[in-house]
């Protein structure tokens, strides 16, 4: 059975407004969430994620790609892959992307459950749906090593 490497794994849900990041513990089983970001344009958003990752030492860096729900890719995910690309070039951290669909949809039935409403569901639905595409990204690297 391949061992998973161990160390943080940062966690981001790219939104048009916040930019939700979650971070794992050490050894890769529970995501977290960490902060908002609240800068737009591709640059920016790069070098505020670079410094979360180097600020948690992480080891990985996993960005949701919002695929569309019949497969295919749309302007969204192409904007993933620029931010993905301009991380790149300015940070030594592996970088992967993860299908996302859903995620949202997961992140508001969770706040509904807890009545979570107005200002306070803004505050925390971009850390949310991060945490849950990390959690989801962690839960299928298990899986697939069984």
């Amino acid at each position: 059975m391949e061992k998973l490497p161990v160390g943080r794994i940062l966690g981001v849900d790219v939104g048009t407004v916040r930019t939700g990041v979650a971070v794992s513990d050490e050894n890769g089983f529970l995501a977290s969430a960490l902060c908002t970001i609240k800068v737009s344009g591709i640059h920016p958003i790069a070098n505020a994620i670079r410094e979360k990752a180097l600020e948690k030492n992480v080891k990985l860096i996993v960005i949701g790609n919002p695929v569309n729900m019949n497969g295919t890719i749309g302007e969204s995910s192409e904007r993933i892959k620029l931010l993905r690309d301009a991380l790149a070039e300015i940070c030594d951290i592996p970088t992967v992307l993860f299908d996302e669909r859903c995620t949202t949809m997961a992140a508001h039935s969770i706040l509904n459950m807890t009545d979570t409403r107005g200002k306070k569901r803004k505050a925390v639905i971009d850390n949310l749906s991060a945490e849950i595409i990390l959690q989801d990204y962690l839960d299928s690297r298990r899986s697939n090593l069984r």
